[in-house]
């Protein structure tokens, strides 16, 4: 998504600075920005490896996967920014950021699209339905609304919306429930969704993290269009299980190939979100005193298996602690 943003707000003549590290930060200084795929561009874009390089933004936008976030982000204290926002699956994003910055210059975000970085560097732009961005107090703000509308002119489709909290956790309580399957059963997406057992667990694991966001007192709303939340947590559960399977089965038609990303993680040897994701709720859970036993269920069998697949001999450790809210 770094990449996909930055080259189309290149493309639309705005200044860009990429922050990257590693062989990405080498390829796109080699390269520039490649993607394909709904779109045929090509950016060249100064790229900084050196955090203490970077002076201030008018607009930080966070692309990185979630492990890691914390520590990347206190090497920015020293930025002058306007706004910070996060494309960060689940919701502690945004509490990293007012952490560092200052609740008052982050921008809660989502994004409802899909890319996928190919082994030649470049990124296949898959799906582009939208990405809502808002302020956390709620309302619509010209900030919102500027920023918002600076990256769907540049062709990525975005929107200032007065509920992105609840449309965060509206897409995390969805996206637990998607990765929980997709990483223990490591099939296509389509699988998982038309099968019933899948389903009960899927069903049961979006309902469970949506008393958790209730009980803060978030009103969870769509978030994204991957699946209906109100047709899974609304409903009885033997309905709501049928809609996934016709959700499945559409989508074995549709798109029979589609992976979540952290399916593609895992077969990459790619580390996992796990501790800002299902940690984040587990912990938020017992600070509340709520009972969430599918989700530490799932929490502990993602990151065993996070663990065990990259690193053969980690079942002879204690596995890391992690990091406390």
């Amino acid at each position: 998504m770094g990449s996909i943003l930055a080259a189309h707000l290149a493309q639309a003549g705005h200044s860009v600075i990429v922050l990257a590290r590693g062989e990405r930060a080498r390829a796109v200084q080699r390269e520039g920005l490649r993607v394909r795929g709904l779109v045929e561009l090509s950016a060249r874009v100064p790229v900084i490896t050196d955090p203490a390089q970077l002076a201030g933004a008018d607009t930080l936008i966070v692309a990185m996967k979630t492990h890691g976030t914390r520590a990347a982000l206190e090497h920015l204290r020293h930025l002058e920014v306007g706004a910070a926002l996060s494309l960060q699956n689940g919701v502690v994003k945004d509490e990293l950021l007012a952490q560092v910055f200052g609740p008052d210059r982050v921008l809660g975000a989502l994004a409802d699209t899909s890319g996928e970085l190919l082994p030649n560097g470049e990124v296949l732009f898959t799906r582009n339905v939208s990405l809502p961005l808002g302020e956390l107090a709620g309302g619509i703000s010209e900030r919102a609304v500027r920023v918002a509308g600076l990256i769907d002119r540049a062709g990525v489709r975005s929107t200032a919306v007065a509920d992105i909290v609840a449309r965060e956790w509206g897409k995390f309580v969805v996206w637990l429930g998607l990765m929980s399957m997709a990483v223990t059963t490591r099939s296509p997406t389509w699988r998982y969704l038309a099968d019933a057992d899948c389903g009960w667990l899927l069903v049961r694991l979006v309902r469970e993290a949506v008393t958790l966001a209730r009980a803060q007192g978030v009103a969870v709303t769509e978030g994204t269009a991957a699946l209906p939340l109100n047709a899974l947590i609304d409903v009885p559960e033997a309905e709501a299980i049928e809609t996934l399977r016709r959700i499945g089965e559409d989508m074995r038609r549709r798109a029979p190939d589609h992976r979540m990303s952290a399916l593609q993680d895992l077969e990459a040897g790619r580390p996992l979100e796990v501790e800002e994701t299902f940690g984040y709720a587990v912990r938020k859970a017992a600070q509340l005193g709520l009972s969430v036993p599918l989700l530490e269920a799932f929490h502990h069998t993602v990151a065993a298996i996070d663990r065990t697949r990259r690193d053969p001999g980690a079942g002879d450790r204690n596995p890391p602690q992690p990091a406390p809210l």
